[in-house]
């Protein structure tokens, strides 16, 4: 298992690294970090990557609340391309994604795999077959170098009934996700491909993009890593549509591209072209 972590103390405001890059960690070495993050919550207050992004569950929940969850459950550590969860499985936990980036798969029983969604630091998976006491209906696997916290299902009924502002940023994150899945339903009749991918890129900037220096506010990186194939399920096209979909907003201006990253130029001309308001999916 990989992973890297940072700390940061209260007293200096100093963000220091604890890194464990290309080295895999045993059970021991698990429980250690794990009992020097508890220590660093417990002296300082203060856990790093603190500033989560406010469109995810950590984001939305009191600072107390937060770093009261940070401390439940147990800590895991995840190279890129490892499955976190797996569909069909019947086990009762979550993850709480503290750094990196997973995406949810679902396969169909003929064999195609469709990318459901992206989730960042600061989010939860899994929580569906917790909650309806089902089986997995996706697998989650790590992008990059993904930590995440397991929490059993009871430890996390215990802490919502605990944390009521916890249970109403269950409930946002539920609804923000069922929002997304009806506005790409609706997509696929009301819009021409063209439109559907730029919604999907405009909505994934709104909640993951990064502001590149110099940007004007205007230029940002999409924040996540995701191929034309990814997209294309994301937008519900076949490949060579969301090619050629992509190629045109590029000579458009909109956006510009490398390996497997996307760089929007100008956010607004993104979200009116797109027809997508100033929210988060």
């Amino acid at each position: 298992m990989f992973g890297q972590f940072w700390l940061r103390s209260d007293k200096t405001g100093h963000v220091s690294p604890i890194r464990f890059s290309g080295t895999r960690l045993d059970g021991s070495m698990v429980r250690h970090l794990d009992g020097a993050l508890r220590r660093t919550v417990r002296l300082s207050g203060v856990l790093v990557n603190h500033r989560w992004p406010p469109s995810t569950f950590l984001g939305r929940l009191r600072s107390t609340t937060r770093e009261e969850l940070l401390g439940q459950g147990t800590l895991i550590a995840y190279p890129p391309h490892r499955a976190l969860l797996q569909q069909g499985d019947d086990s009762q936990h979550v993850l709480l994604i503290t750094s990196g980036v997973v995406k949810v798969v679902a396969s169909a029983e003929s064999g195609y795999d469709m990318l459901l969604a992206v989730r960042i630091a600061g989010e939860l998976v899994g929580e569906m077959a917790v909650f309806e006491e089902r089986p997995r209906s996706g697998m989650v696997v790590a992008c990059s170098d993904v930590t995440a916290r397991i929490i059993q299902a009871r430890a996390l009924e215990t802490f919502l009934t605990r944390h009521p502002d916890a249970m109403r940023a269950i409930l946002h994150m539920l609804c923000a996700r069922l929002r997304w899945a009806n506005r790409r339903r609706i997509d696929f009749q009301a819009y021409d491909s063209l439109t559907r991918l730029a919604r999907v890129l405009a909505e994934l900037t709104q909640a993951y993009a990064q502001p590149v220096p110099d940007g004007g506010g205007k230029r940002c990186d999409l924040g996540v890593t995701l191929t034309q194939r990814e997209l294309a399920s994301l937008a519900g096209l076949a490949l060579n549509t969301a090619e050629k979909s992509l190629a045109a907003l590029t000579a458009m201006g909109l956006v510009e591209r490398s390996y497997r990253s996307i760089t929007i130029c100008d956010v607004p001309k993104l979200l009116e072209f797109a027809k997508v308001v100033a929210d988060n999916p």
